[in-house]
């Protein structure tokens, strides 16, 4: 085992395989050539070299720079740069070059913009829809801070699954996610079951920072409460000494104890293990 940066050794099984494929160095150049981010390298994912390999990423829109700072993660803080306006049809040139038949969007927090940047998650998923008839669309988006008009917009252009993070369980909120809601997250995921036609939800989170077991099912229960279909667990891993220190590695086992128990409680699919992020074979779920 190898230490971690708080002390703890960090497990054989949360290793990673550098890349070594033309597949891998296909994915990066088309990201650079369309001048596209992937939240794959912006907060250190550690099945970027899986996923690059498959010929598949998880696009990251409005820019690099988030205005929220949670105490977990590794995608840069501060004053973001303005909208690009062309970033939706380069998105879609590129899903075209790549061939893919599942794609991920998602974006880094605006709080600065009226809407949150729904507006340009809309005008994505049209221009793929246009562009890349048949590939199937699924949006990671933030929390509009509570604006129901704002996630209507998205809705309204009828991703094949919409996913918004919980992150983590309802006591450390507060403490990582100061400027999130837990009872707001709930909200946002229940309100996609609350329509005429619903769409997929789904959720994801992280274990690991300090939580009680108890905890991990409680949070899945209320996701389970607001009818969330689909949901990943994966184990948290410290970006940097300055971010939240990992509290306990879970071992695959506990996982897999963890993926039983959503099930039972309704889920239709669970992706649940160590190296798990919310993107992690989301055309398979």
């Amino acid at each position: 085992m190898s230490l971690g940066r708080n002390g703890l050794r960090k497990p054989e099984w949360l290793k990673v395989r550098l890349p070594h494929s033309r597949e891998y160095n296909r994915v990066k150049r088309i990201l650079s050539s369309y001048n596209l981010h992937s939240i794959c390298q912006e907060a250190l994912c550690p099945n970027m070299t899986e996923c690059f390999h498959s010929g598949t990423a998880t696009f990251l829109i409005l820019g690099t720079t988030c205005t929220r700072n949670c105490k977990y993660c590794n995608v840069h803080s501060g004053r973001p740069l303005t909208v690009d306006e062309e970033e939706p049809a380069r998105l879609a040139q590129a899903v075209r070059e790549l061939g893919l038949r599942y794609v991920v969007i998602t974006s880094v927090t605006r709080d600065d913009l009226h809407d949150g940047g729904a507006d340009i998650f809309a005008r994505c998923v049209r221009l793929l829809r246009r562009d890349n008839p048949g590939c199937k669309i699924e949006v990671l988006i933030p929390d509009f801070r509570g604006d129901r008009e704002a996630l209507d917009r998205v809705i309204e252009v009828e991703p094949d699954v919409i996913n918004h993070n919980i992150e983590v369980v309802q006591s450390l909120f507060r403490k990582i996610r100061p400027h999130g809601s837990y009872q707001g997250s709930l909200d946002l995921l229940g309100r996609l079951h609350r329509r005429e036609k619903p769409i997929i939800s789904k959720s994801g989170f992280m274990v690991g920072l300090g939580e009680r077991q108890e905890e991990i099912f409680d949070l899945l229960e209320d996701l389970a409460a607001v009818h969330c279909g689909r949901v990943t667990i994966g184990q948290y891993q410290q970006p940097t000494r300055a971010h939240w220190p990992v509290h306990k590695y879970y071992h695959p086992d506990e996982f897999a104890e963890f993926k039983r128990r959503a099930l039972q409680m309704g889920f239709t699919a669970v992706e649940s293990g160590p190296l798990v992020r919310s993107s992690y074979h989301a055309a398979g779920m």
